[in-house]
């Protein structure tokens, strides 16, 4: 049994939705649960709404829901054709009419809280899942529509709800492994699930990945596919470097450092109950389901090459903190990291000299205040502009001299600051947002010109 996930823009109109149902049927074989994101940008359509019937505006609401209706009925009746969308319609009409009615109650009541907005948002997946299940049925699959919130139970953290996964584990067992072995596809809507009361909520942004990494471990399936618009993780953006190539294969732990500091694919927090239970995940192309993609699992196999990929992190701003020497260094750090905190400023990179520190963080209004929180303890230097560069691989702790290797290749471009993680598998430094694609481009020269065939594509 697999689990295969179909993102955003994998069902983002009829001529995505039926490539999907195309690739379901291939997968038949191995009994598949399909599990679905909102339609492309319907969750942040619905979002909008919902602000907008928060603030009053229950015109401006309803005509955003009126235009997701549309946009539904539209892709449902030219996938199932007159006569089958003709019984389908009562069942989409109901909950785009229940989409209208909430509206309306918000902005009777003019807020809008997050309890509310989890419902909401809920209806992106309610819909995309519905439909995706009716055009499996209208090819000849026999697909069963699964409410992902009957069987996803969080606590009622809204917006970020976290998963009760021994529950969720066992209601997977229950429904769904029983609609497997009867031979059905059963389909759901990803990010969504619901209280022990019954109550919607969401498990946070990338929760249909995380919804499909929880059914594939509660199913035990062999395998989850997480498809999307991309042939899968490569060794850079091709948008800097041309000659960039996909990786066949990565271990969590790699994955993990690149989404950290850049990487968009995949964020492998959303699948970590699947690696945990040593199931590999696959990141496919919806548009070119030929392409083997590439395979995320618990340990990568022995590679050649020092490093899988570069990163990139643009928009950086670097902070430079510098306390009296009579000051001790854990008080002053922890007072640093404190100030941070109360900003809600979260650090990608930091390099430690004796009571000297400094630190990475994303472009933002904030950072004025902080660095004017941050001089009652030390002077204070900070400057935009910056970019993340992240070089990521298992053998960088094995490779005497790789350090002095890297910032040979760079030449005389300019670093301002150096991290390595404890991992010892990501080496991370500071550059001019001007000189980050020379200094990518480069690297990737002098290390990606020679591939190992077992690894990159």
């Amino acid at each position: 049994m697999i689990v295969m996930k179909f993102g955003g823009t994998s069902v983002q109109d009829a001529a995505a939705i039926d490539r999907a149902a195309a690739i379901v049927r291939g997968r038949l074989p191995q009994k598949p649960v399909v599990v679905v994101s909102a339609m492309f940008k319907v969750t942040d359509t619905l979002l909008a709404m919902g602000r907008a019937a928060g603030d009053g505006d229950r015109d401006g609401a309803l005509d955003l829901s009126r235009s997701l209706r549309e946009r539904h009925y539209n892709t449902a009746s030219e996938l199932l054709g007159t006569s089958i969308f003709t019984g389908f319609h009562s069942e989409l009409e109901a909950d785009c009419d229940a989409l209208d009615e909430l509206l309306r109650g918000i902005s009777a009541v003019g807020e809008i809280t997050p309890r509310t907005s989890d419902l909401v948002v809920s209806f992106g997946e309610r819909l995309s899942s519905k439909i995706v299940n009716a055009t499996l049925q209208a090819r000849g699959m026999d697909a069963a529509h699964v409410d992902a919130r009957d069987i996803l139970l969080t606590d009622n953290t809204h917006t970020r709800a976290v998963p009760q996964f021994e529950e969720t584990y066992e209601r997977f067992q229950t429904q769904v492994q029983p609609l497997v072995e009867q031979g059905r596809v059963p389909v759901m809507g990803g990010f969504i699930g619901a209280t022990r009361e019954g109550i919607t909520t969401t498990i946070g942004r990338g929760g249909s990945d995380f919804s499909a990494a929880i059914a594939g471990a509660g199913l035990n399936a062999s395998k989850i596919e997480i498809w999307t618009d991309v042939d899968g993780m490569m060794t850079t953006d091709p948008n800097l470097v041309r000659e960039a190539r996909r990786i066949k294969v990565i271990s969590f732990e790699e994955a993990a450092e690149l989404a950290y500091f850049g990487a968009k694919v995949l964020h492998p927090a959303t699948v970590l109950p699947a690696i945990q239970r040593n199931i590999p995940v696959y990141v496919l192309n919806s548009k070119n389901p030929i392409c083997a993609g590439t395979c995320v699992q618990a340990k990568a196999p022995p590679c050649r090459n020092v490093f899988k990929a570069i990163a990139v992190k643009k928009k950086i701003n670097l902070v430079d903190v510098a306390a009296a020497r009579s000051l001790s260094t854990q008080g002053f750090l922890r007072s640093i990291f404190d100030t941070f905190d109360r900003h809600n400023l979260a650090v990608d990179a930091v390099s430690i000299s004796g009571v000297s520190v400094s630190l990475t963080v994303d472009s933002s209004d904030a950072i004025p205040a902080l660095a004017a929180d941050l001089g009652k303890l030390a002077d204070v230097k900070y400057e935009g502009k910056k970019a993340l560069v992240c070089l990521v691989g298992e053998n960088i702790r094995d490779t005497p001299g790789i350090i002095a290797k890297v910032f040979g290749s760079l030449g005389n471009i300019k670093v301002r600051m150096v991290s390595q993680g404890a991992s010892e598998i990501n080496l991370t430094f500071v550059v001019e947002e001007d000189d980050m694609l020379d200094a990518v481009q480069r690297l990737h020269k002098e290390f990606f010109s020679d591939l190992d065939p077992a690894v990159f594509a």
